[in-house]
């Protein structure tokens, strides 16, 4: 009974790490600018009067994975996955930079 509730809680720990997304604010944007960063990367833009964003796969390709959305006049949100931390739009959508 001991192993079967171990393994419960390790299997829930592991999803729940797997799935944790983390919001991240960023600096302020236009439509404008958002939305030729979001071709840039690949994204699919959302226009709007009241709030605007963009969302990627993560990996270079549209999707939901990772958000940016945006106000007029306010910080933009960024919405990623993992333990991943972005300071730029551009971090938050793009996938991330492999090190040597």
């Amino acid at each position: 009974m001991r192993t079967l509730t171990a393994l419960l809680v390790l299997s829930g720990t592991l999803l729940l790490g797997v799935a944790h997304a983390s919001d991240i604010r960023l600096p302020k944007a236009s439509a404008d600018e958002l939305q030729k960063i979001c071709t840039n990367v690949g994204g699919s833009f959302s226009p709007g009067t009241d709030r605007y964003g963009c969302g990627t796969d993560c990996k270079g390709g549209k999707g939901t994975d990772c958000l940016v959305t945006c106000a007029p006049d306010k910080p933009c949100t960024a919405q990623v996955i993992g333990a991943k931390r972005p300071r730029t739009i551009e971090q938050a959508l793009a996938p991330a930079k492999k090190k040597r």
